[in-house]
């Protein structure tokens, strides 16, 4: 197996489903423990309308950015539905070209913890991220980082939907890579993924709940409005400019 510092088994296993080259599972492992990532239903499969429709009475709006993009599921989706401009961001080149190649107009190669290496000033309107990155901020000092930095490249009128997992949750605690944390409101994921021998780096997540998340707005420029959960262990947080 590799583990080259370039290399990117998950975007290269979601490109090779795309062009139908897929010959390999994409494992999603922590030690001993592996499980098969399913491609197509985290991120080509269709979602429900009505995840669409609770974004619209969010007020997510264009120009629209879209973190951590992948295949680009829902920015195709944000393309159908909004009129004005929806960007994919995507830190990985392989997802990037998997999007233009489904018809991304906008797919920007990029990490979503350094927005203004990417983007200028108020930039955009609504941004949305999906997919539980979140929890590579790291609280307290990275993500109160990337919520200055997301403050920097929106409008004053902006809406940010994010997502995450609750630690605090009995079915967090099943999860792949899952692991126990003392700290009030924190929790570990330590996973990597494997693909065709190819072996990515480990991905230390530090899950948060939403009261963690309402500290770390305080003072900043952002508020959580709401926060909703679509099972017991997944979230998502409306933020909103003060």
């Amino acid at each position: 197996m590799t583990g080259t510092d370039d290399a990117d088994p998950f975007g290269r296993a979601i490109r090779d489903f795309h062009r139908g080259e897929q010959a390999a599972p994409l494992w999603c492992v922590d030690g001993d423990e592996r499980l098969e990532h399913p491609i197509e239903r985290f991120y080509v499969a269709e979602r429900d309308a009505g995840v669409y429709e609770t974004l619209d009475r969010d007020g997510l709006d264009t120009p629209l950015l879209d973190l951590g993009s992948g295949a680009g599921r829902d920015v195709l989706r944000f393309q159908q539905r909004y009129d004005g401009e929806v960007v994919g961001l995507d830190s990985s080149a392989h997802l990037v070209a998997t999007m233009r190649d489904r018809g991304v107009d906008c797919a920007v190669e990029g990490d979503m913890f350094s927005l203004c290496e990417s983007f200028e000033r108020d930039r955009f309107r609504g941004v949305y991220a999906q997919g539980t990155q979140l929890g590579l901020a790291r609280p307290p000092h990275r993500l109160r980082e990337f919520l200055a930095d997301l403050a920097f490249v929106t409008s004053d009128d902006a809406v940010a939907v994010v997502d995450n997992y609750d630690p605090e949750t009995e079915t967090f605690r099943s999860l792949l890579g899952a692991r126990p944390d003392p700290t009030p409101g924190m929790g570990y994921r330590v996973m990597h993924f494997e693909y065709e021998g190819d072996v990515g780096d480990t991905l230390l997540f530090r899950p948060f709940t939403p009261d963690v998340l309402r500290e770390a707005c305080v003072g900043s420029a952002w508020t959580v409005e709401e926060v909703r959960y679509s099972n017991e262990h997944h979230y998502e947080a409306v933020l909103r400019k003060d």
